[in-house]
């Protein structure tokens, strides 16, 4: 599974399709395509890999003994550089645009005594680690562990299941890992009051009102609820959630919330390691624009699906007229294409023409 740009709960809450193993898996291929489709047109990765890339010097760009250009291997944070097997300071090299990341070339402090060199042979000489990508590496705080995690686990507990989604990409410490899936965990609370099966019955009391969030799901029973607003110890909540059944609930019910999530661990180059109980959460968010358009398009290829692909027009999420390196004007709000030409805009790489 690669890094997606929107999740399946953002998708399926747009599409309001219930919770089956059938419509997952629906939704999962188009925000697979999507994302890939996005990459593809937009000439850019919107998330961390960390990795080591090596550059022949001198090269076609040597006209500027002191500058290399990255071109599509963008860097977002760079770790450390060598040239000619001579390691050269960070504080000697300057990142390009000075507003970055994404920066797109490096260049060596004319004022330092470093110098990129060719060493033994040109190929493959400057070797560059660090953090690559197409976007800056903005994150948002998504809890905490709410159990300890052995580097070989294959999920981790969280103290918020609405703060995470499937194919989010979330770090704890330097690990980065890639949510692919979650499951129902035990909140350590009961039902605080009977409940009756009435849509109209909303307040369910619990112990701790603060250990849960809003756009949380939780389960009791077979009902599952979700939470749109916390008054105190009083969750209150959307019945029969998700096409489950209305039920009636007695007072000492166990309360179940989404919490256990299916990870692929030590992803985008870093390494799996052990994590302790309470360690904080954070998850990276891709640009706005580019989150947008993955939905759209996911949104296409569902409707296509059920549609049989019979529906004309952008709907179909082909990019229409946006697929020159400037595209054409439009208003927001027509569909696909205003979504395409704002997320190119905003994030895509473009043709550049340089003097080297």
């Amino acid at each position: 599974m690669g890094v997606w740009y929107a999740t399946r709960e953002a998708v399926k809450a747009a599409l309001d399709i219930k919770e089956t193993a059938r419509s997952d898996r629906q939704v999962d291929r188009a925000i697979e395509s999507a994302s890939r489709q996005i990459e593809g047109c937009l000439h850019r990765r919107f998330y961390p890999e960390t990795k080591t890339l090596s550059f022949d010097w001198p090269n076609s760009q040597r006209a500027r003994p002191w500058r290399l250009w990255l071109d599509a291997n963008e860097l977002a944070e760079l770790v450390e550089a060598s040239s000619g097997g001579v390691t050269i300071p960070p504080g000697d090299l300057v990142l390009y645009p000075t507003d970055g990341p994404p920066y797109s070339r490096i260049e060596v402090n004319i004022d330092s005594s470093s110098a990129f060199s060719s060493g033994d042979t040109h190929q493959q000489t400057i070797a560059i680690t660090g953090i690559y990508a197409g976007c800056r590496l903005d994150e948002a705080p998504a809890g905490v562990l709410s159990g300890s995690a052995g580097a070989d686990d294959a999920s981790v507990d969280v103290s918020d299941g609405a703060a995470v989604g499937v194919g989010d990409l979330i770090r704890v410490g330097d690990e980065r890992m890639i949510v692919t899936g979650r499951s129902i965990l035990d909140t350590g609370q009961d039902l605080a009051a009977d409940l009756a099966a009435q849509a109209a019955t909303v307040t369910v009391a619990v112990a701790n009102g603060a250990a849960y969030s809003v756009n949380e799901v939780v389960l009791i029973g077979s009902e599952r609820m979700l939470i749109v607003d916390i008054a105190g110890d009083n969750l209150i909540v959307k019945r029969g959630w998700d096409g489950s059944v209305l039920a009636a609930h007695s007072s000492g019910a166990h309360i179940y919330a989404s919490r256990r999530l299916a990870v692929e661990r030590g992803a985008v180059g870093t390494t799996a390691a052990a994590h302790d109980s309470g360690a904080a959460l954070v998850r990276h968010v891709p640009p706005g624009p580019v989150v947008a358009l993955c939905i759209g398009l996911a949104l296409a290829q569902v409707l296509g699906e059920q549609a049989g692909y019979a529906r004309p027009g952008p709907a179909s999420g082909e990019r229409s007229n946006v697929t020159r390196e400037r595209p054409t004007t439009r208003k927001i709000g027509q569909g696909l294409d205003a979504l395409w030409e704002t997320a190119y805009a905003a994030c895509g790489r473009k043709a550049r023409i340089r003097g080297v």
